[in-house]
This record gives C-alpha cells, structure tokens and sequence, in this order.
C-alpha cells in the first residue's frame, strides 16, 4: 500500500491551529498556576497533558474529525480557566474560593462547573459513538446506525469517563491539602450533570442520523 506524504503533510497542517490554541491555554494555565502557587491545577496540569497525550495516540490509529479535535479543546480551555480565572466579588460563589469553577450562574441552582462537566462528557459520548461507528460494521459492511442501543451505549462510555474524572478529583483531595473538588453532594452533581450531557449527545446524534436520512 502506498501512502500520500503531501496529504500526510497537509493534514498534519491543518492541526496548527488546533494545536497552537491548545499549547497557549495551557501555557498560560502554566504560568497562572505557578504565579498564584496552586498546586491543585498544577496536579490538574499534569493529567491534562497526559490526556493530550492520549488523545493523540487515538488520533494515529483512530482519526478524529477537527469538530471532535476542537470540541475536546475548547473542553480543556474551559477546565483550565475554571480553577484559575477568579470571579468578581460582586458575583455569588458555592464555597469560599473565588474561581469560575465556584460561580453561580442561577444561584443556588446551577454553577459553572456543571455547566462543564455537562458539555466536556457529552463531548466524550460523541467521541465513544465515533468509536463504536468505526470499530463496528453490519454483515453487509454498512456503518451501523445510532439505534437506541448503540447510544445507550456511547452514553454509558462517557459516564464512564466521568466516573473515571471523579476517581481523578478523588486522588487530588487525598493528596492536596485545600482542593476545590467539593464534598459528596458535589460529586453527585458532577455525575448528575455528567448525565445531562451524555444524554443530550446521544440524543443529537439521533437527531441528526433521522434528519440526515429524511433529507
């Protein structure tokens, strides 16, 4: 089989700018965490670039589309200046530390956090679709489709890697003194909102599947 390098290459192209929005979040992420002294996202830091690092490999041997690349991005940006962004005074907060990741945005009812943790787990059910939709093929050779089933499925794998992020915050507050990961109550919204979203990503990939097919 022969291979394309000036595809290869204009592929690889194509990344920059992905990849130069990445690197310069995560610079400054970098440079706020060690100026503010805050270990906590320095540990957060770390796993990012370790799942950089892993998307990556999956990337070689699974390509993601640039909207899954960008959408993974945008969900890191979103993490980093959560714990490092500080919120006004004038701004209600849950807990005692001044970050997005605290605000409010409907006081008493829904925060930024959740806001995240809703959009970055629906994000990763798209990215367990994409797998599914790669890895498996009908008797004929076809695609499958997103039956009810399949995005059951696609959803359970992104709980699953939420469930996996709170095992992540769980060691953080073993090993760090003075986190902002919360207490139980908090965790359960983490994976309520973890829910929300997967749920909404496998209900828009149906959606647009029938539209698709109606068109």
């Amino acid at each position: 089989m022969t291979t394309n390098p000036s595809g290869a290459r204009s592929a690889r192209q194509s990344l920059v700018p992905l990849a130069s929005f990445t690197a310069a979040y995560i610079l400054a992420a970098v440079a706020g965490a060690a100026l503010a002294g805050n270990r906590e996202f320095t540990f957060y830091i770390v796993v990012m670039l370790a799942l950089i690092a892993v998307v990556m490999i999956v990337h070689r041997r699974m390509p993601l589309t640039h909207g899954q690349l960008w959408a993974l991005s945008a969900w890191g940006m979103l993490h980093m200046a959560g714990g490092l962004v500080p919120v006004p005074a004038s701004l209600p907060i849950n807990g005692t530390i001044r970050v997005l990741y605290s605000l409010w945005l409907v006081p008493g009812v829904l925060k930024y956090d959740q806001i995240v943790h809703a959009y970055g787990f629906g994000v990763t059910t798209w990215i367990c679709w994409h797998a599914v939709r790669s890895q498996l093929r009908a008797p004929d050779g076809t695609e499958p489709s997103p039956s009810a089933g399949l995005m059951i499925l696609a959803a359970a794998g992104g709980m699953g890697f939420g469930a996996l992020n709170e095992v992540i915050e769980f060691i953080a507050v073993l090993t760090i003194p003075n986190t902002n990961v919360g207490g139980y109550e908090n965790t359960g919204w983490d994976l309520v909102s973890n829910l929300a979203g997967c749920t909404a990503a496998g209900l828009l990939i149906r959606r647009a599947w029938v539209k698709q097919r109606r068109s």
